[in-house]
């Protein structure tokens, strides 16, 4: 399988470039002058203003962040270095969101242009990025999907890029940008065995494939190996990245989410959401008073405590499972958080994007770029259902995937030079 051909890819311009980026940031900045420069209502926002308010007080990184665990250190030391150690500064961290948005509209025009070889629909793909709504709606709070869109596009470019040319170099600086992935989202770390792609790629000799997959390697486990010793000293235990696993696992698999299926209005929600909290709350409190400053011991008992209840249910298990999958894969907005117009609306939106991804990956040139891809949304969604899924977790994933083949798929004229493989 080649996952790149070997003609060069066509050039954007600076002029392009630059009319994506300001297009994108405009964007964003309205759709967050609309929401309000100095509103939170994301309800993760103040975990991670907290996080880096203390890094800034202490110099250290708290040893919680909340009641259940401590969040991946990323977007708070973002935070403190964004706004330049200010991070009570609102407005601030929501502009810098939206220029990391802007960012992320360049880098997938940039793939576009290296996968496909067509200026045109490089272009378009940019600015399709620039409008679409799910990166717009992401850039609007304090939240760390922009930055670990940015960073999670930045390693596939320069994975693509390390494999084209070849260069161990860039494959070590892809490593390295999934590693800052995966310390602002952890989820990321399902993505590691992917950073040996190149050994697919038969360009080049066996010699030539493995360097290039142990250099994306070593660069992500030297990104990662500080932050992991970090917590190896304070807790005496291997916790990559954060303790927030087990938790992650019990609220999307207890009999929590199996009652939260069943929910019904808003206000069913609401009581279903303080009755979850305050008893994961409880748990965590327990778990730690028995076995104090031990992620480990709280990640089993979490663990524990679900294979439980769902051995107890499997065929409720099995059907938890199909409306997670479901959850993960339906086109719109779920109903008991927006109003009718957004969920009609944006579904409209998904679901013509979902049938020109299929059409783009049917009529892609290059079967090496597409199954990378194929492969890609596959552990992604399968990590997730078998997680926790969260509608919001699917857009920095999924979304830049479905951008780059859908806008492919509404192209008209030739698919390319394909590449013997």
């Amino acid at each position: 399988m080649n996952l790149t051909p070997g003609a060069s890819p066509p050039r954007l311009g600076r002029r392009a470039c630059v009319s994506i980026f300001a297009v994108a940031l405009a964007v964003r900045l309205a759709a967050t002058a609309a929401a309000g420069l100095e509103t939170l209502r994301f309800g993760d926002a103040r975990a991670y203003l907290f996080a880096a308010a203390e890094l800034v007080r202490t110099g250290r990184y708290p040893l919680a962040t909340e009641p259940f665990y401590f969040r991946a250190p990323g977007y708070p030391v973002f935070l403190v270095a964004a706004t330049l150690g200010h991070p009570d500064r609102i407005a601030w961290a929501k502009v810098v969101n939206s220029i990391l948005g802007a960012v992320a509209a360049l880098l997938l025009a940039a793939l576009s242009a290296r996968i496909f070889r067509r200026r045109g629909v490089a272009l378009a793909t940019g600015i399709a990025a620039a409008l679409a709504p799910g990166f717009v709606f992401l850039a609007t709070d304090v939240q760390s999907e922009p930055l670990f869109m940015a960073l999670l596009l930045a390693s596939g470019w320069l994975l693509l890029v390390s494999s084209d040319r070849p260069s161990s170099s860039l494959a070590v600086l892809a490593g390295a940008a999934l590693a800052l992935g995966a310390l602002t989202r952890p989820s990321a770390l399902v993505l590691v065995p992917l950073l040996a792609a190149s050994l697919a790629d038969r360009r080049y000799p066996l010699r030539v494939r493995g360097h290039l997959a142990a250099s994306a390697i070593v660069g992500f486990l030297l990104t990662l190996a500080p932050w992991t010793l970090r917590n190896a000293v304070v807790y005496r235990e291997l916790v990559p990245v954060n303790d927030g696993g087990g938790s992650a696992f019990y609220q999307g698999n207890s009999d929590w989410m199996v009652r939260f299926y069943q929910l019904k209005t808003p206000a069913q929600y609401r009581a279903w959401s303080a009755a979850m909290f305050a008893d994961l709350e409880r748990r965590t409190r327990a778990i730690e008073a028995a076995a104090p400053r031990s992620p480990s011991a709280k990640s089993r008992y979490f663990l524990r405590l679900t294979l439980e209840e769902r051995r107890g249910d499997p065929a409720g298990w099995a059907i938890l499972l199909l409306h997670k999958a479901w959850d993960w894969l339906r086109p719109y907005p779920n109903p008991l958080f927006w109003p009718p117009a957004v969920v009609w609306g944006v579904g409209a939106f998904y679901a013509a994007l979902f049938l020109l991804a299929a059409r783009g990956f049917a009529k892609a040139p290059r079967p090496g770029a597409r199954a990378f891809c194929l492969v890609f949304l596959a552990v992604t969604m399968a990590a997730h259902v078998a997680i926790i899924v969260v509608w919001r977790y699917r857009v920095p994933y999924w979304d830049p995937v479905l951008l780059l083949y859908g806008v492919l798929g509404a192209s008209a004229g030739p698919q390319g030079a394909a590449t013997p493989e």
